[in-house]
């Protein structure tokens, strides 16, 4: 039986519906009434689980603090969640004898790169929520050997506020919006990702014998660009599906115009070769993903 963790946020939520509605898999969810800082609450209640004959074969771990500019500030509660928690996980899943599942990120590396990212490649984070990502990596592979580490980039999707949301309101509210364009990386549609993560559950669930090697794995649309193209995109599908009611103007702008508290990598595309190999569907481009969201989920 699959615990998924975090099941009440962006992709938490719609894997859940995956889970239940696609791939068919027994599971149970647990958000914030399940403290992943907590070695006691996590014991708890795997050995509530196998007491009550659902013995928990695969960890899925959604929970993160994802608020990148606010982590700067909130380092204390970043740590517990990022690094902390994934740790803890990591101990039961081994314990236990269930493969984890782990999400994390693309602001692990430092965007000094100008080729796609690989999953071997040195991490070097630059900001609070992309070290304690890294950290919570790190706890991983220090305490569990059967782990997946999928990574992520731009996500955005049905649940929760989200890049694409937030220009559409601009767009609509304002008639456009100033957008970074020097920062590349590849946006990421969560029902995909979602997708990806089912893929390697079902393995571990139905087929054993036939699941990936272990380790990290890149999973997000195919293809690159900036922020700037991005809001270009989302705009002219906007326009298209009726999302918006005019024609948006989205002006370019350097990073050094637009400052942040955290600092941003500003090339993050990450390598699919390896999971593309493993995957017994295709990735889409990130621009068919748009689409999709946009025309049915928004």
């Amino acid at each position: 039986m699959i615990w998924l963790i975090g099941n009440k946020g962006m992709l938490g939520t719609q894997l859940a519906e995956l889970l239940e509605n696609e791939a068919k898999l027994e599971f149970t969810g647990s958000d914030r009434e399940v403290d992943i800082t907590d070695a006691g609450a996590i014991e708890a209640f795997l050995a509530d689980c196998d007491k009550n004959g659902k013995k928990i074969t695969c960890i899925i771990n959604c929970a993160a603090y994802t608020n990148v500019n606010k982590a700067e500030s909130d380092i204390e509660l970043c740590t517990k969640l990022n690094v902390e928690g994934p740790g803890l996980i990591a101990k039961a899943a081994k314990k236990w004898g269930a493969v984890l599942i782990h999400i994390s990120t693309d602001y692990v590396f430092d965007g000094k790169a100008d080729t796609p990212y690989t999953e071997d490649m040195k991490k070097n984070p630059t900001g609070v929520y992309g070290s304690t990502k890294a950290g919570g990596e790190d706890q991983i592979e220090s305490n569990c050997s059967d782990f997946y580490i999928l990574r992520t980039a731009w996500l955005y999707g049905k649940y929760g506020n989200n890049f694409v949301k937030t220009m559409l309101r601009l767009f609509e509210e304002n008639g456009g919006a100033k957008v970074v364009c020097d920062q590349f990386g590849t946006p990421t549609y969560a029902k995909d990702l979602a997708r990806s993560i089912a893929f390697f559950a079902k393995k571990i669930e139905k087929s054993p014998a036939e699941k990936p090697a272990f380790g990290i794995y890149h999973c997000t649309n195919m293809g690159q660009t900036n922020w700037h193209e991005f809001a270009c995109k989302i705009a002219e599908l906007g326009l298209k599906y009726k999302k918006i009611s005019k024609n948006a103007q989205v002006a370019p702008c350097k990073t050094e115009e637009y400052p942040t508290p955290a600092p941003r990598p500003a090339y993050s595309v990450l390598s699919k070769e390896k999971i593309s190999k493993v995957l017994d569907f295709s990735l889409p481009q990130w621009q068919e993903s748009l689409e999709n969201y946009i025309k049915n989920d928004v």
